[in-house]
């Protein structure tokens, strides 16, 4: 356990539809879930990573479609190009893959419209991919 009695950390994605949004991580992405009560779902996450990142809020440094000095979301794949093939089979469209230096990437678009970036690193992870 890490200083503070700190064990995880709680996402807060916001959304212009919920319902559509937790449908697609249910049922696309497959991610565990418990009930909070009214069909508010709670997902499991896989391990995470947090990488701080300089920024002075120019929008040349958008990442995954949103503004740089906000928080960003990408997922972690160890195949990009197999992820979005299986994504894009399940009905969920990605943008084109990037080449970014640090690792590909791609734009995952939600149902509400709302982006998360995915991509394949290129650079030493802090997860153990083992045990995830």
């Amino acid at each position: 356990m890490t200083h503070g009695g700190i064990y995880g950390v709680h996402l807060l994605l916001f959304s212009r539809d919920p319902e559509a949004d937790r449908a697609f991580f249910r049922d696309v992405l497959s991610w565990r879930f418990v009930d909070a009560g009214e069909g508010w779902l709670i997902f499991s996450l896989p391990p995470a990573e947090l990488g701080i990142h300089p920024g002075d809020g120019n929008p040349a440094q958008h990442h995954a479609g949103q503004d740089p000095m906000a928080a960003t979301v990408y997922l972690m794949c160890g195949d990009l190009r197999s992820t979005v093939e299986w994504l894009t089979a399940k009905g969920a469209p990605c943008t084109e893959i990037h080449d970014a230096g640090w690792g590909v990437t791609t734009t995952l678009r939600l149902p509400s419209g709302a982006n998360l970036g995915l991509y394949e690193a290129h650079h030493p992870l802090a997860i153990d991919r083992q045990t995830a």
